[in-house]
Parts: C-alpha cells; sequence; structure tokens
C-alpha cells in the first residue's frame, strides 16, 4: 500500500484512535467523541445522509472517498464502511495528508468527496 492516508489510518488503529462499524461510530458521535468520520463509497444512500447530517449537527469534518475493501485492508479487515477517528491530533493529521494530495493533483482516492 503506497497511499500515505490509508498508511496513516492503520497507525490510528494500532493506536487505538479509530472505531469500526455504523453502530459504534454512531455512539460516539452522539458523545461527541468523533473529529472525523470517513465513509467508503460503498456506503448506502441512508447512512450517507445520516452521516452527513451527523457531521452539520455535531460539527466533525467527513471524507467519503475510498472504496470498502481499500478502507478495511488499512486497518486489517476485509471490508469497512464506516470508520471514525476519536483522536483530535489524529484527525488534524489525516486531513492534513488528505488535503496535500488533492491539493498536489495526486490521486489518492476512487472517488473524491470532502465534506465539510
Amino acid at each position: 500500500m503506497n497511499n500515505p492516508f490509508l498508511q496513516f489510518l492503520g497507525m490510528c488503529k494500532k493506536a487505538g484512535c479509530l472505531v469500526e462499524g455504523y453502530n459504534k461510530a454512531e455512539e460516539l458521535i452522539l458523545k461527541h467523541k468523533v473529529k472525523l468520520l470517513i465513509l467508503s463509497t460503498d456506503a448506502s444512500e441512508n447512512t450517507i445522509k445520516k452521516f452527513t447530517n451527523y457531521s452539520i449537527k455535531y460539527k466533525f469534518k467527513m471524507i467519503q472517498n475510498f472504496m470498502k475493501e481499500e478502507l478495511g485492508n488499512s486497518i486489517g479487515r476485509e471490508e469497512i464502511n464506516i470508520i471514525g477517528i476519536t483522536d483530535r491530533n489524529m484527525a488534524a493529521k489525516l486531513l492534513s495528508i488528505y488535503e496535500q494530495a488533492i491539493n498536489s493533483g495526486v490521486n489518492i482516492c476512487q472517488k473524491s468527496e470532502y465534506m465539510n
């Protein structure tokens, strides 16, 4: 894996700074613990709508760019649709890596959609 964003996502997993899956992410969003949410491009329309509304209401950033297999592989799973980053510094670094890649024209993802 040569993608710096996905590599750093794996480090967030090892550091214990992320939650995996719909229910865990939703639970921690409602407790104001999620600083960044990453949705796969394969997530359902209802899931996208629900978590987009959460990102507006609870004021956190959301990225929807990677396929569920890409996200899953980066954290040692086969696939995953939703990842929540709970550490402010890790979230800031992930956003920095993402924005740097976008600004330099590097294609780090299949589909680009950056919200908030």
